[in-house]
């Protein structure tokens, strides 16, 4: 209830179409002018997996930003939230989309183009007709190609211009009056060398495991779920500034695989060695190695999900597995939710559903001759977390699930 007035407060004219909360419709306000919107939340409520959808005028001014608002879908905690960071977003969007059709004087252009020239052609990869937005290239010292895009007002150079960059920490530059685009691209390159082992260890990562998601990462991109076995999975966030630290890990499959893993973990700690690559340590600590990918397909691990029967929902691959070791079917987290949700024999319990296992519950039924061991319980029961959407299986342990990607304007 709380949630509905701060909502309502900062977008009265966004309203709830249904009572389940995952569709809202309306008008968002920025600089006096309103514009249509809906957003169409899963049925887990998270954002990082929300659908917005617009008028075309507002896809129009918010084109520069989607990435934005996509970081920004994943790194809010509530439909609140993320709508204050909305109206923010729109706010900067319109003003630099005033300014770039607001006559530039002559001045502008001579001084733009001296910049450039200072700067050097060859690191410029595109310039706009109306010399308003460039983007700039530029190469660590390991060799990766990076990008920025500035985007200039026309009180450049007393302003200094918005510059995005693909980066897992906030880019902020330093700026007087007298700067030109030599000390932003100097502060970029400083800003790339800053962040060298943090790609380091995560391109060693892609290289040499089997990365499930995100399916394309970016060099934005914190997290990787690297493959174990067959629906065995670890999610791991790195710390960009302190990458050769202990990361957060959390293990994805069933209990009876992923409980000595732990242990593993848990009883290793001590050993993590930051004089080491992350990699490396992982290895150590959890006393495996990772399937490699000269050897093995990524098809070895990619099992669909027993509901939808499809590997990729929404960009999120299948990340909850039954725990009865004669079954280990995966299933995405929203299938298995809307699964349990329409059984007529789940229970509820304030905001969990419980409800059996789809693939147990059909061998045990077609398999009357079982052991004994068996007979006392024929089914894998889940438990599932309404909100946020959480799923554990037999225990009540809650196995976070992360997707990296959000559909945005489509």
């Amino acid at each position: 209830m709380a949630g509905s007035a701060a909502l309502l407060r900062h977008c009265p004219l966004l309203l709830p179409q249904n009572r389940q909360g995952t569709a809202y419709e309306g008008f968002v306000t920025a600089q006096g002018r309103d514009f249509h919107i809906r957003i169409l939340l899963p049925m887990d409520f998270q954002l990082k997996n929300a659908r917005i959808e617009c008028s075309w005028h507002l896809k129009k001014i918010l084109h520069g930003y989607q990435h934005i608002l996509k970081q920004r879908l994943h790194s809010c905690l509530d439909l609140v939230s993320f709508m204050v960071e909305l109206k923010t977003i729109l706010e900067i969007a319109l003003k630099n989309t005033q300014d770039l059709h607001l006559p530039r004087p002559p001045e502008y252009y001579s001084c733009l183009v001296r910049h450039l020239e200072m700067l050097g052609w060859n690191k410029v990869v595109y310039v706009d007709t109306g010399l308003a937005t460039i983007k700039l290239k530029a190469e660590d010292s390991c060799g990766r190609q990076h990008l920025i895009t500035l985007k200039l007002n026309a009180k450049y150079p007393s302003e200094p211009p918005d510059c995005l960059v693909d980066f897992p920490v906030q880019f902020a530059i330093s700026w007087m009056p007298q700067n030109s685009l030599v000390d932003i691209y100097n502060q970029f390159l400083v800003a790339l060398e800053s962040l060298k082992e943090f790609w380091d260890a995560m391109d060693e990562i892609d290289e040499k495991t089997w990365v499930l998601e995100p399916e394309n990462p970016t060099r934005s991109a914190t997290k990787r779920r690297i493959a174990i076995g067959n629906n065995v999975s670890v999610n791991v966030e790195v710390d960009p500034r302190h990458p050769n630290m202990f990361p957060e890990c959390y293990f994805l499959g069933a209990d009876h695989v992923v409980n000595p893993l732990r242990v593993k973990l848990n009883g290793n700690i001590h050993l993590w060695d930051p004089e080491i690559s992350l990699l490396q340590n992982l290895k150590d600590l959890l006393e495996i190695d990772f399937p490699p990918r000269a050897v093995l397909e990524k098809s070895d691990f990619a099992k669909d999900c027993g509901i939808c029967y499809a590997y990729r929902l929404n960009g999120s691959a299948p990340d909850q597995v039954c725990d009865d070791p004669r079954c280990g079917q995966p299933f995405h987290q929203a299938c298995l939710f809307e699964w349990l949700q329409g059984l007529p024999s789940s229970r509820q319990s304030f905001n969990v559903i419980f409800g059996e296992c789809p693939y147990c519950n059909k061998v045990r039924k077609a398999s009357d001759n079982d052991c004994n061991s068996f007979k006392k319980k024929t089914t894998t029961e889940f438990e599932v977390t309404i909100f946020p959407l959480n799923v554990g299986i037999k225990k009540r342990k809650t196995l976070n699930s992360h997707a990296f990607n959000a559909s945005v304007f489509n």
